[in-house]
Order: C-alpha cells, then sequence, then structure tokens
C-alpha cells in the first residue's frame, strides 16, 4: 500500500487516503483475548469506515438466510457483535467539529507499535480561518487487566487562543454490517451520566448476554471550565461535555479511562457497579502505571514468541505483525474462547471457530506459550463434546460429529456442501490431542479427557464409514476435503486417510490405557459404554480403508475420479481466470481440476513421519501445479512441505504469501478484517518449514536452513519447561537454551544436548 511504511516494530501510515481507510483500520486492530478494536479514530469520522469493538463469546443466533431449506441445516448463523463503543470522543475547537471526512488537515500519521501494543495517531487540523492544531492520540487495551483500556487525546494550539468542547461518550447504539436481516443485535437495560463519569449497560436479544462499559475521565493542562452530563437516544447514548479554553502554544490532554465487563466473568446485576469502579480505579492509578503493566505483559510475550530476521525489514515486519494479532486474539485465559478467522478485526465469518485452531493455529500457541494455553484449546473442544454428539445425531449418525462453525458446540454454518460434507474437521480435533501430547510429554489431558473424544469421534466414523462387499474395503462416500472446490465427492484421500490415523490412534490410545492405567481404562470403559466389540470394528474399519492411488504416476488420488479431469496447469491459465472464485461459475470450479488449498499435501503434512521423502516429491510435483491457493489456508502448508523436500526457493515463495497478506492487501479484503487463523501458518513455515521442527520419538528435532535473501534468523521455542533460542546464519545454526533443565535433541542427524549458559 503507497501509505504503508516498512518498519521492524511498528505498523506505519503516513499521510491518509479516504479509499484505503478501512485497510487501515483493519492493520491497526489490537485486542488483549478477551475484546478488541479496529483502528478506528476516536474523534468523529463521517467517512468511508467499519467501526469495530469487539467482546470475545458474546454472540447473536442471526437468522440463517438461505434460498431452500434443507434438513439438517442450523437454525442460525453465530456473529461476533459490534458491541458499545467505547473510545468515542466528539472534539470541537471554536464549535467547528472535528472530522477528517470533512476538514482540512496535514501530516497524518496513524502508528501500531507491536512491542508495546499500542495505537498512536497524529495530524494538524486546520480549522475554517486557518488556524492549526496538533493533535496527537495514545490508546491501548490492557493486557495486565482484561476489562481495561485508556486513551490520552492531546491537542496543542499552534496559533491561536481557542474554545474547546470535549466529549467523552459510550455510544450502544450500534450494528452489524454482516446482519442477514439487518437486524439490531442489542437492547438497553440501563445507563447514568455524570459530569466526571458513564456507564451504560446493554443486552444481546436471543443470548441474552450482558455487556457494560464505564469510563472516568482527567484533563491535564487546562482549567474546565464547565462540565455535564450528556444522555441521549434514550439512555444509549451517554457521556460528559467538558468545555474549557486552549492557549498558543499550550497542549491539553484528555485521559479517559474505561472497563468493559460481561455476565460472561460476573454477575450480570453487578457489571455495571464492577465497571465504574473499575474505571475510576484506572483514573487513580493513572495512565503510566496502566501502561507500564500492560508493557511489562507483552515484554514477556515477545520474550517466548518473537521471531528476528535481518537483511529484510519487509519480512521482519510482516512475521511480527502475525505473532502480534494472534496474541491480540487468543490468551488461552478462558477455555471457553475460541479464535475466529477474524479475531477482533472484522465481522466476517461471524467470529466463530473452524477447523483452522487446530490445522493451524494449535501449533504456534504450543511452540511460544506454557501448555496449559494450547491445552484450553483442547478443553474448549472437550467441553462441546456433548453439543458435537447432538450434531452427529441430527444427521442420524453416531457418535460425535464436530461443526465447521460454532461458537457454543452447535453447528452454525449453512451450505451444505459444508455443514454435511466437511467431516474431516474431526480428524483435526484429534490430531490435536496428538500432537499436544508429544511435544508436552504430557499423557493426562490425553487419558483424563481426549479420550472421550477419540471414542465418541471413532463411533461417528463406525456408523458414516461404507462397507463395499466387492472390493472388502471401507469407502467414505459424499464428502467436501478441504478442497473446496470440489463438493460431494466420494473418498477423498485427505478424510479417508485421517479418519484411517484417527481410528487407528483411538485403538492405540485405548491399548495402552489398558497396560498403563487400568484404573482410568475401566473407569472410561463403563463411562463411555464402550465394548471390546466395538474397539475392534474401530481396528477393522482402519486396517480396511480404502485410499485411492495411482501407482503408475506414484501419487495418491485426491478422490475418485480425479484423474478423469483436464489437467492442466495453473500456469497456463490466462490473467483474466485468476482468481477463478471471482471469474468462473461454481459449475466450472467444481468441474476443473484446480485445487483451493492443501488436500493431499495437508495429510502428507499431519501424516509427516508415515511417508518418504520421494512420496512427498511425487505428490508435491502432481499437486501443486494444479493449486490456486485461494485459500489464505494454503501456502503455508505448500512451503513447510517445499522446505522439507529441498525446494528451499519455493518454501520461501510461499512463505512470501504467508507473512504479508493481509498488510499488502494480496487478496484485496484487508479492509474486511484480516486472516487471523492463517497467521499461524506464516510462524509454521519459519518453524516447522524454514526451522525443520519435528517430534520424532518423543524427541525435539531441527533442520534448518537459511533462505539467501536473509542475513540471519531466529527463532523461540517453549518445549517442555524450557525456552529455546535458535539462530541461523551465514556460518551455521546456534541453539541457546535460555531457561530449564538439560535437554538432548536432534539437530539434523547429530545428538546435542543442550544446557543453560552454554551455546551450540
Amino acid at each position: 500500500m503507497s501509505l504503508l511504511i516498512k518498519d521492524d516494530w511498528k505498523i506505519i501510515q503516513e499521510g491518509f487516503s479516504p479509499a484505503e481507510n478501512r485497510f487501515f483500520e483493519s492493520i491497526m486492530s489490537s485486542g488483549n483475548g478477551r475484546m478488541g478494536l479496529r483502528g478506528n479514530h476516536e474523534e468523529d469520522y463521517s467517512g468511508d469506515t467499519l467501526k469495530g469493538t469487539y467482546i470475545s463469546g458474546v454472540y447473536y443466533p442471526d437468522k440463517t438466510k438461505v434460498g431452500w431449506w434443507k434438513n439438517g441445516y442450523p437454525e442460525y448463523f453465530a456473529k461476533v457483535l459490534n458491541a458499545i463503543d467505547f473510545i468515542g470522543i466528539e472534539v470541537r475547537i471554536n464549535e467547528e467539529k472535528l472530522d477528517l471526512a470533512n476538514c482540512k488537515f496535514s501530516d497524518y500519521r496513524r502508528e501500531l507499535d507491536m512491542k508495546e501494543s499500542v495505537l498512536r495517531r497524529s495530524f494538524t487540523y486546520i480549522d475554517s480561518k486557518g488556524s492549526k492544531y496538533d493533535i496527537k492520540t495514545e490508546r491501548f487495551i490492557s493486557y495486565a487487566d482484561s476489562d481495561l483500556a485508556a486513551i490520552r487525546y492531546s491537542i496543542t494550539s499552534l496559533d491561536d487562543d481557542a474554545e474547546l468542547n470535549l466529549l467523552p461518550f459510550l455510544n450502544g447504539d450500534v450494528r452489524n454490517e454482516d446482519a442477514n436481516y439487518q437486524e439490531k443485535f442489542w437492547e438497553y437495560i440501563s445507563s447514568c451520566a455524570t459530569d466526571f463519569a458513564s456507564y451504560l449497560h446493554m443486552k444481546t436479544l436471543k443470548t441474552n448476554f450482558n455487556v457494560s462499559a464505564a469510563f472516568t475521565w482527567n484533563i491535564i493542562g487546562a482549567d474546565v471550565l464547565e462540565k455535564k452530563a450528556v444522555f441521549l437516544k434514550n439512555g444509549e447514548f451517554v457521556g460528559t461535555q467538558i468545555k474549557t479554553k486552549i492557549y498558543k502554544g499550550k497542549t491539553i490532554t484528555l485521559e479517559k479511562y474505561i472497563a468493559v465487563t460481561s455476565d460472561r466473568y460476573y454477575n450480570a446485576g453487578g457489571i455495571s457497579k464492577i465497571a465504574a469502579g473499575k474505571a475510576r480505579e484506572s483514573l487513580e492509578i493513572g495512565y503510566d502505571k496502566l501502561f507500564d503493566a500492560h508493557k511489562e505483559k507483552w515484554a514477556n510475550i515477545w520474550s517466548m514468541g518473537d521471531i528476528t530476521i535481518s537483511g529484510d525489514v519487509a519480512a521482519q515486519q510482516g512475521i511480527r505483525f502475525n505473532i502480534y494479532q494472534l496474541n491480540c486474539t487468543y490468551s488461552g485465559e478462558d477455555p471457553r474462547l475460541n479464535i475466529g478467522p477474524k479475531g477482533f478485526t472484522g465481522e466476517k465469518y461471524g467470529g466463530s471457530t473452524y477447523w483452522d485452531t487446530e490445522a493451524y493455529c494449535f501449533y504456534f500457541y504450543l511452540g511460544t506459550k506454557e501448555p496449559k494455553i494450547a491445552r484450553s484449546l483442547l478443553e474448549y473442544r472437550y467441553n462441546h463434546l456433548e453439543k458435537a454428539k447432538e450434531n452427529a445425531a441430527k444427521l442420524g449418525m453416531r457418535g460425535a460429529l464436530y461443526p465447521m462453525v460454532t461458537m457454543n458446540g452447535e453447528e452454525c454454518h449453512n451450505e451444505w456442501e459444508i455443514t454435511f460434507e466437511e467431516i474431516h474437521r474431526n480428524c483435526a480435533i484429534t490430531y490435536a490431542v496428538k500432537i499436544y501430547t508429544e511435544y508436552t510429554n504430557d499423557e493426562s489431558y490425553l487419558i483424563q479427557k481426549g479420550i472421550d473424544v477419540l471414542v465418541e469421534t471413532s463411533r461417528y466414523w463406525a456408523s458414516r464409514v461404507n462397507y463395499n462387499p466387492v472390493k472388502n474395503v471401507y469407502m467414505i462416500l459424499g464428502v467436501t476435503g478441504p478442497n473446496e472446490y470440489e463438493n460431494n465427492v466420494n473418498n477423498n484421500w485427505y478424510t479417508n486417510r485421517m479418519v484411517k490415523w484417527s481410528l487407528q490412534y483411538t485403538v492405540d490410545t485405548l491399548d495402552m490405557m489398558s497396560k498403563n492405567h487400568e484404573a482410568l481404562y475401566n473407569e472410561m470403559i463403563k463411562r463411555l459404554g464402550l465394548s471390546l466389540d466395538e474397539i475392534a470394528t474401530f481396528k477393522d474399519i482402519s486396517g480396511r480403508m480404502y485410499l485411492p492411488e495411482d501407482k503408475e504416476l506414484g501419487v495418491f488420488l485426491q478422490q475418485d475420479g480425479f484423474l478423469d479431469k483436464e489437467l492442466t496447469p495453473v500456469a497456463d491459465l490466462g490473467p483474466s481466470d485468476l482468481p477463478i472464485n471471482q471469474n468462473w461459475s461454481w459449475d466450472r470450479i467444481l468441474r476443473s481440476c484446480y485445487i483451493k488449498q492443501a488436500d493431499v499435501l495437508q495429510g502428507l503434512w499431519f501424516l509427516n513421519d508415515l511417508y518418504t521423502k520421494e512420496e512427498k516429491i511425487r505428490n508435491y510435483d502432481f499437486y501443486e501445479p494444479l493449486t490456486v491457493h485461494e485459500s489464505s489456508l494454503s501456502p503455508c502448508v505448500h512451503s513447510i512441505l517445499a522446505a522439507e523436500i529441498g525446494r528451499e526457493e519455493k518454501a520461501y515463495e510461499f512463505y512470501l504469501r504467508t507473512a504479508r497478506l493481509d498488510l499488502d492487501n494480496y487478496n484485496n479484503d484487508t479492509d474486511d478484517g484480516l486472516h487471523i487463523t492463517s497467521m499461524a501458518g506464516t510462524w509454521m513455515s519459519i518453524v516447522n518449514g524454514f526451522g525443520g521442527m519435528r517430534i520424532k520419538d518423543g524427541k525435539l528435532c531441527l533442520a534448518p536452513f537459511k533462505p539467501k535473501s536473509w542475513e540471519k534468523y531466529s527463532f523461540c521455542l517453549v518445549f517442555r519447561g524450557r525456552i529455546l533460542k535458535i539462530t541461523v546464519c551465514e556460518t551455521g545454526v546456534t541453539i541457546d537454551l535460555e531457561k530449564g533443565q538439560p535437554l538432548d535433541i536432534t539437530l539434523f542427524s547429530d545428538n546435542v544436548t543442550l544446557q543453560e549458559g552454554i551455546n551450540v
């Protein structure tokens, strides 16, 4: 983007273009895992904007809008709501309203400091008489106290004395742009405005989530001449009108201290009192001390999760941006929360949970946090197990089918080819149990809770497969694989292969428990009503699962009949064809050979150790030329596999497509919000791709290489109570054990012992 400046630690907009405002609002988004904001202006902006304030876990079941209803469709599509606007400050200088869509200004700069997670803006406002005023704003959403946010809004008069009117406010009269029926999702409960503080309590329709926001304020640099409460829109708009005078050469700063509470964490009847109390306490603590506590939390985050790149500022900015936004979206403190594809940055996809969490995001949180954070993601699915069983029953199946899209465990996606057929999502959830257990070397979740997930998803597979007596195999018919450009196919290789693995993993885990944890095993058998015959069925289906393959080509077939298609490489398509999802009919796409994202290759990544390098090369060389990568989740898997098979330049090319997807607006859709879940793929491309990180036979293995255009790079791993820093440069690889007990790892093919304070 023409106004975007490259910087190691900051996202910087220099200059202002109304046409690019939504783009910059998206990339300047911030959050603390509990709530988040787009990079909107505090003062009024009547131009094109997507106002966005989001409270995690607070959603609305917007009625499903489809042309033709089918049995099994969910009744609603869950949406994370645009909530109370708490950043607003109306600014009038000599009665002229400050609105950057309707006034003169210069030297505009908007800057997101990712290191400290603070958003700053500055510009020079020019009034109708030509007098100039420097405006500087700063705000943060506290990572130290998830209920708090704070704003500093400073005005310096450069030319004249002036009358200044400031109105900090709360506005509950908000809407979602993506509402199916243009409904308002909130109802007013209560509010109060005084001349020093205000609160506003709103409740969602249908779901009855209660949210209260409160603020208090402070003026620095001037005497307050007048202040009065403002109470508008039947109480949905509350604030304080503050009148003062600003003198030439002087600066006035308004501090706004905000608390946002909900009945997800507090009793509904007390949330307004709690919010008001926390806002007052924040004022007493002061902006600087609140900010110091917030910065300390972020310093700890970066100490365990930073990736450094020397010699390529664009790449450095890109990877830190992705790491930053992932941390803004999910903190892991609440196992009821999860990761939406847009996080706190927009409304698209409803903010709900997809299989993206387990297939992509899980690696990042496992490798950069204490294990309890990744475990919270597993707990989320375990806590929804009963709902997953209900979802399976609605489709006439046994066991548990986890939803494709959810907020509370119920399916809320209503495209039949996804809702009914993209059933491979079950396997991503069981796979996350496996990689957590292997990475942490902790079996406790697996044997206490994970086993229930394994058994119930296996029951689903046992009821979903078809036995073919002629071929003496089990098949899975009528599915959609990860490649959503193929619907209602038979025997998608990825789905069949992952089901085969998942069933066998269940059987192996049951066998391990019977030998090593007999009491837990017996209790589980009774709790789940599991019989030996049922276990034998799981094993039989796994052993005889049909896996389509062409032995002459030496490749696994994406599904039955794939070779019947006209196999024309993407390189032969014209510029007017791409992207095909915007230029072709759906009918033409479905009949084509083109692949939206990694499908067979996704299976080769997940089940990496079960396949040889030669098998990976053959399948990569066959499928990659047919892949249009029109899913943001696609390039990272290709990058990892390209790195593994020695295609280093190709690995780097695919990495670039993930690292700056949103910053460079590759898909021309950053305005809608960021691609949060695919951001984890950027981390994977470096750590699992360039770094070659794997767990083999219970041991950490690394095989790094350095992209040619980089001078060096480093990444950290949180691994079994230790923090490792891996640095890769022209002269080789250095590994520092920064914290923890000695550790044996494999570096390339050598066994290495790491000790704290000794570089390897």
